[in-house]
């Protein structure tokens, strides 16, 4: 009865925070996507590289980064903690480690759908006199809807199985474990029999997320 309520209760916590650092990655993640996609400018190749660095380094790199910065000595964190805000260890470093992690496969699969639209609509709507918003919402956003909602899905199944950033900024506490945190701790204590419960829904849920993500980004599907 333990494990299935502890299956339970880490399984909705992964999906609810998963879900929320998808939110929180979509504006800025659809912007660097259209701007990528659409505008060559100085320094370009290096905002895509940034973009992609969590993509090369490894998560606990990346969690240690966030831990510089986030924590108390850190440049954020001191203003953070002057304005009595906490993330450090707290179900807030939980999505912000995924948000971090999951961002580059949002881009690279939204940046696809935005160059996969056909340019042409959008110059007839700039000739017409449509402002670059409307150009953007009524046009580019809809013609990429496909690639935008695959990269979200992959990216939210991404952030579901993080592991080494959440681990180092979050912790393994009762309030910020997540799927593969608490993996983790049963297998390091021996209790094989509730991670191989733990490890089947993790692996049933990204299946899911990235069988969704795959069939939408295929470009032979029929619209």
């Amino acid at each position: 009865m333990f494990v299935s309520s502890e299956l339970l209760h880490v399984t909705s916590f992964s999906l609810g925070m998963a879900a929320l650092a998808t939110l929180v990655m979509l504006p800025p993640g659809v912007t660097l996507a259209w701007v990528l996609a659409r505008h060559r400018f100085p320094g370009h190749s290096v905002v895509e590289t940034l973009v992609s660095l969590p993509l090369v380094l490894p998560p606990v790199a990346t969690g240690l980064i966030l831990l510089k910065l986030l924590g108390r000595r850190g440049p954020v964190g001191r203003l953070l903690d002057a304005a009595g805000i906490d993330i450090i260890f707290t179900w807030k470093a939980v999505v912000l480690a995924m948000a971090v992690m999951a961002l580059p496969l949002l881009v690279r699969t939204a940046r696809a759908g935005f160059e996969q639209g056909d340019r042409r609509y959008e110059q007839i709507a700039e000739t017409l006199g449509a402002s670059p918003a409307r150009v953007f919402f009524t046009i580019s956003l809809p013609l990429a809807r496909r690639g935008v909602i695959a990269g979200s899905i992959l990216g939210f199944s991404r952030a579901l199985g993080e592991f080494g950033a959440t681990i180092m900024i979050a912790g393994a506490l009762p309030g910020t474990r997540t799927l593969s945190v608490a993996i983790y701790s049963h297998t390091q204590t021996g209790q094989e029999a509730a991670a191989l419960g733990l490890l089947v829904a993790a692996v049933l849920l990204a299946f899911t997320a990235v069988f969704a993500s795959n069939k939408l980004s295929d470009t032979r599907t029929e619209h």
